[in-house]
């Protein structure tokens, strides 16, 4: 399917399914689950899917740009939707990168025919909870555990901030495996698809945020869940590996931001005109001041897109140092980018565009959010960006 079509249908879906209900989930914090079926029943759950297996194709790059036309319209759909995604190209695009023996890939198509079904053909929904409290997953191994058992694994542990908690229908595990009389290494993580009506999973704790209030994010807990062993969407070693070998797809949540910082730019456009539906038809775009502080606002908005587009066209595995660094300035000037134009359209609008009636004050909120996701928050691809300027590859001091 090519890239119009995609944007064409999520255009579409967003506007059609996702707009009405944005606000209400926003509010009452409840999950958006009416987006799911408007997802699903559109083929979306398959959008990273190859057509083979019944899904529509997209690539990392094609992907990254559909996602906006959805997340314009609920950013908290679009965000659990890249966890749902995030699943799909881990255990898809980003496996089959690896160089690996003949015999392990082949073990895995049989579990990417799998997991591609699911999503493509039956409708189900995945998630992507990775993090535990205190945890630089690069520094330190998960302390999430799966034990070897006959048929599989006992997996015990938690993680927190966990997106669909609750809701996605497989969660998509990152455990550090261990054995009797080994000590574990980075070689011994393992992502494993864990089904949400396991005996043994539960979720705990309230999600009552800033932004982001659908999102669903509470801890999950997992007490003696057995996993059979060909639930796994990537083998051992290979998902510590993912984030050397395709750094870029963990700047997947930026396409959610990006939409973000779109839709606001064409609120306040909207506003400035006087053609926001519901308000009064009041023209204030003949204000000098107005016009000079738009055109810095999309002058800030062309910034980050421009950035951010050539970043996720050049993404693919193993990048030069080069590469990294537009990624880290992607990464970075559209999670701070979206909040800070938030901020000036608030300024630019005025008091009235704070009513609740009005989505600015929502998006404002949900944009806020965007510097805060792990792994690439705002100061870590700082810390990574001045890092990668100022070391080749292996150079240390």
């Amino acid at each position: 399917m090519s890239l119009d079509a995609l944007i064409a249908l999520a255009e579409r879906v967003g506007r059609d399914s996702l707009a009405p209900n944005a606000a209400r989930w926003d509010r009452e914090g409840t999950f958006p689950t009416a987006s799911y079926d408007a997802l699903r029943q559109a083929g979306l759950l398959g959008l990273v899917v190859p057509a083979a297996h019944g899904g529509l194709g997209a690539d990392f790059a094609t992907y990254m740009q559909t996602v906006p036309h959805l997340s314009k319209y609920c950013a908290t759909t679009a965000l659990t939707f890249n966890m749902h995604c995030g699943c799909m190209m881990l255990t898809g695009f980003v496996f089959d990168s690896f160089d690996l023996p003949l015999e392990i890939k082949m073990q895995h198509q049989r579990r990417q025919k799998m997991h591609f079904e699911r999503a493509a053909r039956q409708g189900k929904v995945y998630a992507l909870p990775f993090s535990e409290i205190g945890l630089d997953p690069s520094q330190a191994l998960f302390s999430t555990t799966a034990k070897r058992v006959e048929g599989g694994w006992i997996v015990n542990g938690k993680k927190v901030f966990a997106s669909l908690a609750g809701h996605a229908d497989y969660y998509g595990v990152s455990c550090t495996e261990i054995a009797d009389g080994k000590q574990p290494d980075f070689g011994d993580i393992v992502m494993l698809s864990i089904a949400s009506n396991s005996p043994g999973v539960s979720v705990a704790g309230e999600w009552d945020t800033l932004g982001m209030r659908g999102t669903n994010s509470r801890t999950l807990l997992f007490k003696d869940v057995f996993v059979p062993e060909n639930e796994i969407l990537m083998p051992h070693g290979s998902a510590f590996q993912s984030r050397k070998v395709w750094p870029h797809l963990y700047m997947q949540l930026t396409c959610t931001y990006m939409g973000l910082a779109e839709a606001i730019f064409d609120f306040v456009v909207s506003y400035l005109r006087g053609e926001v539906p519901g308000m009064p038809p009041i023209k204030r775009r003949n204000i000098a001041q107005k016009q000079i502080d738009t055109a810095h606002l999309r002058i800030k908005l062309e910034s980050a897109r421009a950035n951010w587009l050539r970043a996720i066209k050049e993404a693919g595995p193993n990048p030069s140092n080069e590469a990294l660094q537009r990624m880290y300035v992607a990464q970075y000037t559209v999670m701070e980018g979206a909040a800070q134009i938030g901020f000036e359209a608030i300024r630019i609008c005025g008091g009235s565009a704070l009513q609740k009636s009005l989505p600015l004050e929502r998006m404002f909120r949900d944009a806020r959010c965007g510097s805060l996701m792990l792994p690439y928050t705002a100061d870590i691809s700082v810390a990574n960006l001045g890092r990668a300027c100022l070391y080749a590859e292996g150079e240390t001091d």
